[in-house]
């Protein structure tokens, strides 16, 4: 489904981490070089639905008209593109071009040498570094190495029934505490607090369990690389995670669709999930309408209703912490490097409106403008269209504050383990999904929150042994 693009892109780059993390692919091509230029590259996208596709093509038509270089787009199915990228890497015939790659995937092809980081490096320098966000330059840098051309992000959000809360008298919920005393005094018999994820064989709960994690400065590893999933901070964490997922939840296993059908439907007082919910929230998408008993009269009772929290504060947090993605544009070790350089800037630039209003609740631009223009994409993608069955501009469906909200919350995005140079580690653990096993058993009633952080951390200490 469209809405969750970026979440099929996240379970392939952990799939792909299974494959790539032992190092299958470290020196399996024997073709070591660009390929000889003929101005004609082929370019893989996951953004590969047809609306996706018929909007990228537009935009290379375009490109080819104006370079004369000509562009083979490859919608790449998300399931299918760990085994691709093996295969192709394997054959010598990698694609020159991969776009909307997040971090754990960039990190991946970047450890097994899959990637021209060159030519990200001169394209970011080119195009003015200062014009680009600079935590998704440090997320998709290797210290001075940039790995990858960063062009959009999404980001987990806290989504919660403010006139429910404004009945109760609780204040916005974005500290562990005020979620906690939200999510039980608004459950109820008939209605959960809050819906989290605890399917243990999605990627999404991990991403979820990261949020709060992050707001609690529970780190998976420290500076020196060693797992910290059982530290104080971890163990406080999973411990309020087991609250919000079993004594104030919804019963049984909870997944990225039964979260959000379960706040439509008004059964639920908050959701955590991601941006990509906002247009189905304000009821632009047929097959994802909000049902809740108010939503029958009026498709936007849930919008106007609803408050989010970019960002939360736990325990030991110093600051307020979120989780979130940032896809990017690569170029992989075998690319044609003028005409793939000539593309990605193009791509960044010319196409980048068109780009980001494929779906904008979901590609917030980190590009932010030009030099001339600080602020050009930033303002195109305030006023894109949000929805699929009806369309409206982002920016009269809900308030600059919250927009305002959604840009600072990139800046201020955290993630796992890549600052202390762990990112193979942490797409090995997208794959293997250690964490969300552990909560599964966790919310099941199974072991007790001590022991969801003493088995996620053994697992994943055994995790980054193999990767040694």
């Amino acid at each position: 489904m469209r809405t969750w693009i970026r979440r099929s892109t996240k379970t392939a780059a952990g799939a792909l981490a299974a494959v790539l993390g032992v190092g299958v692919l470290a020196g399996c091509s024997t073709d070591t070089g660009a390929a000889k230029p003929d101005n004609k590259i082929t370019v893989w996208s996951q953004e590969n639905l047809p609306p996706q596709m018929a909007v990228t093509k537009k935009i290379v038509a375009r490109f080819e008209k104006r370079t004369g270089i000509k562009v083979k787009v490859v919608g790449v199915d998300e399931n299918q593109l760990p085994q691709l990228i093996m295969s192709a890497a394997a054959a010598g015939t990698l694609p020159d071009v991969i776009g909307a790659v997040p971090i754990g995937q960039v990190w991946q092809m970047y450890t097994n040498g899959l990637l021209n980081t060159k030519i990200s490096g001169q394209i970011v320098n080119s195009l003015d570094r200062t014009t680009f966000d600079a935590n998704a330059l440090r997320l998709t840098s290797d210290k001075t190495t940039q790995l990858a051309v960063p062009s959009d992000a999404w980001l987990q959000i806290l989504v919660y029934r403010k006139d429910m809360l404004a009945k109760a008298g609780l204040p916005v919920p974005d500290t562990y505490p005020k979620l906690l005393k939200a999510a039980q005094t608004l459950k109820t018999p008939s209605r959960s607090g809050i819906s989290v994820a605890t399917d243990p064989s999605d990627v999404f709960t991990q991403q979820s369990f990261e949020d709060l994690a992050l707001a609690n400065n529970c780190q998976l590893v420290n500076g020196a690389g060693d797992v910290t999933l059982d530290s104080p901070a971890c163990r406080d964490t999973f411990g309020v995670y087991n609250k919000l997922g079993s004594t104030y939840g919804a019963p049984g296993t909870q997944t990225v669709d039964s979260t959000r059908a379960t706040y439509f439907a008004g059964k639920s007082g908050m959701v955590l999930w991601s941006t990509f919910l906002l247009d189905e929230l304000a009821g632009l998408r047929n097959d994802a309408l909000p049902s809740c008993p108010q939503c029958k009269n009026d498709k936007q009772f849930l919008s106007d209703n609803s408050g989010v929290v970019t960002a939360l504060s736990g325990s030991a947090g110093k600051k307020p912490a979120q989780f979130g993605e940032v896809a990017s544009w690569v170029a992989t070790k075998t690319a044609e490097t003028s005409a793939s350089t000539t593309f990605i800037r193009y791509m960044m630039d010319q196409g980048l409106q068109d780009w980001i209003g494929m779906a904008p609740e979901g590609q917030i631009p980190v590009r932010h403008g030009t030099a001339a223009d600080p602020d050009k994409f930033l303002t195109a993608w305030r006023h894109s269209a949000i929805g699929v069955d009806d369309r409206k501009p982002l920016d009269q469906v809900f308030p600059t504050q919250l927009l305002d909200q959604l840009v600072a919350g990139v800046s201020n995005m955290q993630r796992w383990g890549f600052k202390q140079g762990q990112g193979a580690l942490v797409g090995a653990t997208n794959g293997q999904l250690p964490v969300p096993k552990a909560i599964s058993a966790m919310t099941g009633g199974q072991i007790s929150p001590g022991q969801a952080a003493e088995e996620a951390d053994d697992d994943v200490s055994a995790l980054q042994k193999s990767l040694q």
